[in-house]
């Protein structure tokens, strides 16, 4: 169903994170990106208090290899590893298939991951966080950016609980410190600011 009638299911999706319940909650309907449907549909600040429950998986993937692996993790959630339910965020709207090494496929499930890397002959400037569908826009951006000579990572991180949960040399390996950092998501950007800085941070902006 849309992601703004989670609101409905919010009970529910709190006993079963509190319970460890291996519950998939299936959100169609994730982005501002509606159409006719209009406001009362535009769930900007869903994806960012789902993220708030604890012991809730949110992945909001990019593209079909993303959702797959989402999927894989939330039946993987069994007693003894990582116990929990998931919520996955999918998009109306279509979104191009990204090609991917094997080894960013395995990285997907750490939650964060390099899905587009800096251009040795471009000036190492800035990381684009993304998710969903917004990822494309981030991966566009660094084309156009690259051709100005200025190198951008995209960053892709369909579900920041995995990420969290990763060691500190994972997570300085994907956001190293010292590199300005944007985040790319349509809706409440409150959520981000640990992984781009506050907001009067002149390396961070969301």
């Amino acid at each position: 169903t849309f992601l703004t009638f989670s609101d409905y299911a919010r009970n529910a999706v709190r006993m079963a994170a509190l319970m460890k319940l291996r519950a998939i909650h299936v959100y169609t309907h994730d982005s501002i990106g509606l159409g006719e449907d209009g406001p009362t549909h535009q769930a900007i600040e869903h994806a960012a208090s789902l993220r708030l429950i604890p012991n809730l998986d949110v992945w909001r993937p990019c593209d079909t290899v993303e959702s797959a692996v989402a999927w894989a993790a939330a039946i993987g959630r069994r007693p003894g590893a990582d116990p929990g339910p998931t919520a996955l965020l999918f998009t109306r709207q279509n979104v191009p298939f990204v090609p991917r090494s094997d080894d960013q496929i395995a990285a997907i499930g750490r939650g964060g991951y390099v899905l587009a890397d800096w251009d040795r002959a471009a000036a190492r400037r800035a990381i684009v966080v993304a998710t969903g569908s917004e990822v494309a826009l981030a991966l566009a951006a660094r084309e156009r950016l690259a051709a100005e000579g200025i190198g951008v990572r995209v960053v892709s991180m369909p579900c920041t609980r995995r990420f969290d949960a990763q060691d500190a040399d994972w997570r300085a390996s994907v956001l190293p410190p010292g590199t300005a950092r944007v985040a790319i998501e349509a809706g409440s950007t409150d959520g981000w600011r640990k992984y781009t800085g506050a907001a009067d941070d002149p390396r961070g902006a969301v």
